[in-house]
């Protein structure tokens, strides 16, 4: 008994260093694939010489999204010399089937210098697309229209490059504490609800709000560097 006692204790002690070394060479695995994870999306518009960043994140098939949309790149449009506006990928997959789908479109456009003619694209045909169960013909042919190589466009499309940088955009936003809606917009890392840049008569996004919102951001820069 002492014996087959002796086997057992050995055959238990080859089995815990076997699940030891797994598990390092599979700690280091992961931790190499942690280093190699693609860094956040860095799509911004305008010069930003008042050093005012205003980032949104965004939904393509949020209709929501969509209404601030004009609005949004109205008041971009002129303060482009004073600001940045970034847009980063927040799809809510579980409401909007076709909204990583979307986001993919841009991102692969972005491989061929074409981010925000896709980004436009998609808000403005957004009913095209939205209930679609084939999107990614609708994208091919919106490709085409922005002339890019559409062959690269496909391949980009499917990559696991632009997986990534659609999750680690996620995964950013995730790590801001707030709750998981779009758009939701930071000023200069400072979160803003949606009210600041909504009409409180009608609840409406409304473009002079966010230009007030905005002139009122670069004139606090231009205050303190005088200070």
């Amino acid at each position: 008994m002492d014996r087959r006692f002796a086997s057992i204790l050995a055959v238990l002690f080859v089995v815990i260093i076997g699940l030891v070394v797994i598990n390092k060479n599979s700690s280091n695995s992961s931790n190499g694939s942690k280093g190699n994870q693609s860094p956040v999306t860095n799509h911004t518009f305008g010069d930003n010489k008042k050093g005012v960043t205003l980032v949104e994140y965004g939904d393509y098939e949020c209709p929501i999204c969509e209404a601030y949309y004009q609005p949004l790149k109205q008041v971009t449009e002129q303060y482009k010399t004073d600001i940045h506006f970034q847009f980063r990928n927040l799809p809510l997959s579980s409401i909007h089937r076709n909204a990583f789908a979307a986001a993919r479109a841009s991102e692969a456009a972005a491989k061929q210098n074409k981010y925000w003619e896709m980004h436009d694209l998609l808000y403005e045909n957004q009913s095209d697309w939205a209930e679609s169960t084939a999107p990614q013909t609708i994208f091919n042919g919106y490709a085409k229209q922005l002339g890019l190589n559409t062959d690269k466009f496909k391949q980009d499309y499917s990559s696991q490059a632009v997986n990534d940088a659609i999750n680690a955009d996620i995964a950013a936003f995730n790590k801001t504490g707030q709750e998981m809606a779009t758009p939701t917009f930071f000023l200069n890392g400072r979160y803003l609800s949606n009210g600041n840049f909504s009409d409180p008569r009608t609840g409406q996004p409304s473009a002079e709000k966010i230009s007030a919102v905005i002139k009122a951001e670069i004139d606090k820069r231009n205050s303190d560097s005088k200070q």
